[in-house]
């Protein structure tokens, strides 16, 4: 069994519920309009820090949910919408971050946490500004993405 801290699992618990849910977000996303960026790339990157946050439930043998909001995300009326709603996503996901790193004094946590934070920060976060101030040149549709209009099948995020 885990020799974390209740604090340590409840970080470990909010940090895979957060990347769940914006994995989620992000493929409602590409459901609805195509395959568009910034979506279609940060929903591979969401996917890859669910697989973090899944190496650490492992390293410290705790359960690991399944993504509970499959389905159950907000729908966006535009592409302009979406990309508005992930910048206040990312920024609050800054702040989430900060909150847990300062919970926990374990490296190994610590580092996946800060790789997390700052991928959000650095990339995602002027990802989804680009997006929100290119739809709005496009009248908020989408349309700026490659493929036509066809939806990205990547595979789903939900073990």
């Amino acid at each position: 069994m885990s020799n974390l801290t209740p604090r340590e699992l409840e970080i470990l618990h909010e940090a895979l519920d957060d990347e769940y849910r914006a994995w989620a977000t992000y493929d409602q996303v590409l459901a609805d309009f195509g395959d568009v960026r910034p979506f279609v790339n940060i929903r591979e990157s969401e996917s890859r820090h669910i697989d973090a946050i899944r190496r650490l439930f492992e390293l410290y043998d705790v359960p690991v949910p399944r993504n509970p909001w499959i389905g159950q995300v907000e729908r966006y009326p535009s592409l302009q919408a979406a990309c508005e709603a992930g910048v206040a996503a990312e920024i609050a996901n800054g702040e989430m971050y900060d909150r847990l790193i300062a919970g926990t004094q374990r490296a190994e946590i610590l580092s996946v946490l800060r790789n997390l934070q700052e991928a959000s920060q650095e990339r995602h976060l002027p990802a989804f500004r680009r997006g929100a101030e290119r739809s709005q040149g496009s009248g908020g549709r989408g349309g700026g993405g490659r493929g036509g209009g066809r939806r990205f099948r990547g595979g789903r995020r939900d073990a």
